[in-house]
């Protein structure tokens, strides 16, 4: 996969490997800004409880 994504960025390899990092980080970018508060809001991923249930138990 990364080979075929290595043949289809244009350039000699200098500039290949910018732009290689620059879609690293805007992949990372797209998961801090979309993915990752859409996946703690949808499956309440910050309400983790750990010991007792209830105070009678």
């Amino acid at each position: 996969m990364y080979g075929a994504l290595w043949r289809v960025l244009p350039g000699p390899w200098p500039i290949k490997a910018l732009l290689a990092l620059l879609l690293a980080l805007a992949a990372v970018y797209a998961l801090f800004i979309w993915v990752f508060p859409w996946a703690v809001a949808e499956f309440d991923l910050l309400d983790m409880t750990v010991g007792e249930q209830g105070a009678d138990g």
